[in-house]
């Protein structure tokens, strides 16, 4: 294998002429530290692909593509990590004495003979390029660090009269090295939330990724009350207390990545759950340019932001990314000669220019105190990052109508309903009026993978639900890009209300809100959730199970 000349090869097939096989030669002289095939490539004589092809039939292998193929994470593990990488191979199937390998270089014979010394199993080779290779590394090794840290700290697990002692252990416990393992991997997947939830005979750890959880690991209830303890010391809450819910946020560094995470840990029947929330800080947003909007929607809600003062609202169900929306807001104003301060629970990301303020419920500081602080430090913008209760509603509306622009979130079905919301708040309808200038609902839907979905001819019944004649729809069928889901990311869908003088003029009037959005649609071009959701369905960007889902929540 080794002897096997590389340029001989790609000639033999067409890929070079002699002239080019020359010209590498001479290179190659030139630098003696370079392999010929990487000389090939350098020179731009051919791409990796086609190298591979000639490699694959010359040595009669079988090219692949990982990002096609289930891998096994116990053959992953036959093969240490720092071999894999240094070979740039991955184990992908074992079957009794026979190990499949995928590769980049089926010439390195030493690194072929290594992996055989190590499994003790026949090596069969399948090649793919090299950036696969590197992913599917990183992926899978991931996944097999977490079972490996969370199985040796099963085995070596606090008993439950010594849980306190889970505070004395150092970096290299067994249970610590477990939940940084747990959060890197989680955190590389893109996962929001990880579940940790006990059972009467196991502990189950589940990961939610693009709005859908899925099973990661299946524990021994033994290392329960340690790894829970283990969480509450990250997030400074009370170790000795289990019958009550608890509330923190952590900050830490686990290999190089910095991870800023939300708690929530409540009593269960069985012992205690926990639900760590990521909070990212790189997160990649459709058409940011625009807050993730749509263009129509974008210029009405950047009419309402370019206001001097007001209430805007943005509303949606948890984890709808009204956050995320807001710093986008914050972020883009920050440029300006303004003073923003913001009242949070938590802060989410550090904000440059931004004055933030952190709830603090032990010391005193709620939303309605950090609020009425707030209203004497001179603002020109505020953001309160939930409105709860009457009290910090009431605040917010005054501020917005004594010339503050204030942005806050609420929990509502739609944009409209946040006016009802507000009067069920206590706040009078000549005051919501006044002060509300603009209304924003939104959701995330997932986006279909592009590898692997098929299109189809819709049926009758989708037809009619997407008000369509015809249409091309996108199924979802699953592969490994997509971890089988058929579907990769998520992107927002908006509705955005502008109140204009006949709009304030309605809510002060306390008209029927069916009235108030036919005359948003009426006179304001108004598209709700469920006509945004269906134009990215005919559009192939999600699909008709997305649009239910939409569909659902709103009705």
């Amino acid at each position: 294998m080794k002897n096997i000349p590389i340029g001989e090869v790609l000639k033999e097939y067409g890929y070079i002429n002699s002239e080019q096989l020359e010209e590498a030669l001479l290179y190659q002289k030139e630098h003696r530290d370079k392999r010929l095939g990487a000389v090939m490539l350098e020179l731009g004589f051919v791409d990796e692909k086609q190298m591979l092809t000639a490699l694959a039939k010359r040595l009669d292998l079988s090219l692949t593509d990982l990002h096609e193929i289930d891998i096994d994470t116990e053959a992953v593990a036959q093969i240490p990590r720092q071999i894999a990488e240094k070979y740039k191979m991955i184990a992908v199937e074992g079957k009794d004495s026979e190990l499949t390998v995928v590769m980049n270089d089926p010439l390195n014979f030493y690194a072929i003979e290594d992996v055989r010394q190590i499994s003790q199993k026949n090596i069969k080779i399948k090649l793919d390029v090299l950036d696969n290779i590197d992913n599917a590394i990183k992926k899978n090794y991931g996944a097999v660090g977490v079972k490996e840290a969370l199985k040796k700290a099963s085995s070596a697990s606090f008993i439950e009269k010594e849980a306190p002692a889970v505070a004395e252990v150092g970096e290299e416990a067994p249970v610590v090295q477990a939940l940084n393992r747990l959060l890197i991997h989680s955190y590389s997947m893109g996962a929001s939330d990880i579940h940790i939830e006990p059972f009467e005979e196991k502990m189950l750890v589940r990961v939610r990724v693009d709005g859908v959880i899925t099973e990661t690991a299946n524990l021994a209830v033994s290392l329960q009350l340690s790894l829970i303890a283990r969480i509450k010391i990250l997030s400074d809450l009370d170790i000795a207390e289990r019958r009550l819910p608890q509330d923190g946020h952590f900050k830490t560094k686990v290999d190089d990545v910095d991870i800023n995470a939300r708690v929530s840990i409540i009593p269960t029947v069985y012992g205690e759950k926990a639900v760590i929330r990521f909070l990212y800080t790189d997160i990649v947003v459709d058409d940011a340019e625009r807050f993730g909007m749509k263009q129509e929607n974008y210029e009405k809600f950047a009419d309402a932001v370019n206001s001097p003062h007001g209430m805007i609202y943005i509303t949606g169900p948890t984890g709808s990314g009204k956050t995320t929306s807001l710093y986008m807001v914050l972020e883009r104003m920050a440029g300006r000669s303004v003073n923003i301060s913001t009242i949070e629970d938590p802060v989410e990301r550090n904000l440059p220019g931004v004055n933030q303020m952190q709830v603090n419920l032990q010391a005193g500081l709620t939303f309605e105190r950090g609020l009425r602080a707030l209203l004497r430090q001179d603002p020109d913008i505020i953001m309160v990052g939930e409105t709860r209760d009457a009290e910090t509603a009431s605040i917010s509306v005054r501020a917005a109508i004594t010339g503050h622009l204030v942005f806050s979130t609420l929990h509502t079905n739609n944009a409209i309903s946040a006016i009802i919301r507000l009067r069920d708040m206590g706040i009078p309808s000549y005051l919501v009026a006044n002060s509300l200038t603009g209304l924003v609902a939104q959701r995330l839907v997932r986006k279909v993978c592009p590898d692997c979905a098929e299109t189809y001819e819709a049926n009758s019944d989708e037809l009619k639900m997407l008000g369509a004649e015809t249409a091309r729809l996108k199924k979802p069928l699953g592969c490994t890009k997509c971890n089988h889901t058929g579907y990769r990311g998520r992107m927002a869908v908006h509705e955005v209300v502008v109140i204009d003088r006949a709009l304030r003029r309605m809510i002060a009037q306390e008209v029927e809100i069916e009235d108030i959005e036919k005359y948003v649609r009426d006179n304001m071009g108004f598209k709700d959730i469920h006509e945004s959701a269906r134009d990215l369905v005919l559009s192939g960007i999600t699909t008709i199970e997305e649009f239910n889902k939409v569909a659902r929540y709103m009705d």
